[in-house]
């Protein structure tokens, strides 16, 4: 059995099981909520993209807040990360702050970016989900650069390699591995950012989603929550790993 058609058997397997509660629930009603069924939430997806496209358009703006604040997060976080692995003093200072920064969940920041920009909307929730990205790239590529081996810096200075040309040459194709789990954290990190902000602030997903609840839509409420999980598995499984595997065979890193 291919693993393809493994992983389609098994989501069979959980909508029937999923149905099945739903239907029982009908008859015997052990519970008193309602209970969505995915009959219902295919329906509420089938309206929300293609008769109303209210779903659509949440979609496409929560959609282009990720991408460009994860765009963000791993550029900034990717030259911070390679300036405190390559300056000790900078390591001691900004570095510390880093740390500190870190552990403030992202969402925090929110009601003080709303603040700064007058509104609720896409600028703050960049900004935040930015922020949320950029503290894990910066660890990461942290720890990448500095885990480099002393002889491969010592071997290319030894050929001539020095300053940007080492980085760019030697320490960052050497640091790929940890440079490809930090852009799958911040996507990750950025993501749930977006969703807690959006059901703050304004459009998206997470708007609509809080909008579905305060209109006791569960099947919306369960059909946006497919569309989430639906993104996070595409970019795993169609963008993170085929760039691994490019990025891993352009660099020589393919086993």
């Amino acid at each position: 059995m291919t693993t393809t058609l493994r992983r389609v058997l098994f989501f069979i397997i959980l909508i029937v099981i999923w149905e099945t509660i739903y239907r029982v629930n009908l008859q015997v009603e052990f519970t008193t909520t309602s209970l969505p069924s995915f009959l219902g939430t295919m329906e509420q997806l089938y309206v929300g993209f293609f008769e109303t496209q209210i779903l659509l358009g949440a979609t496409a703006i929560s959609f282009y807040r990720i991408v460009l604040g994860f765009v963000i997060a791993v550029v900034v976080g990717t030259i911070v990360g390679i300036w405190l692995a390559r300056s000790k003093a900078a390591d001691e200072t900004l570095g510390s702050l880093v740390i500190a920064l870190q552990s403030i969940p992202s969402i925090v920041w929110l009601p003080i970016m709303i603040m700064i920009f007058q509104s609720s909307g896409t600028a703050p929730i960049v900004t935040v989900v930015a922020m949320a990205g950029a503290w894990v790239m910066i660890s990461n590529m942290r720890v990448g650069i500095k885990s480099v081996e002393p002889i491969l810096i010592r071997a290319a200075q030894t050929m001539g390699y020095k300053g940007p040309e080492l980085i760019w040459k030697v320490m960052i194709p050497a640091s790929i591995p940890t440079f490809l789990s930090a852009t799958r954290l911040a996507w990750a990190f950025g993501w749930r950012a977006l969703m807690a902000a959006e059901l703050l602030g304004t459009g998206g997903l997470g708007r609509t989603l809080m909008d579905a609840r305060d209109f006791f839509n569960m099947d919306l409420v369960i059909g946006i929550m497919v569309i989430i999980a639906t993104i996070g598995l595409t970019m795993e499984y169609f963008v993170f790993r085929k760039l691994e595997k490019r990025i891993f065979s352009r660099w020589g890193l393919s086993s």
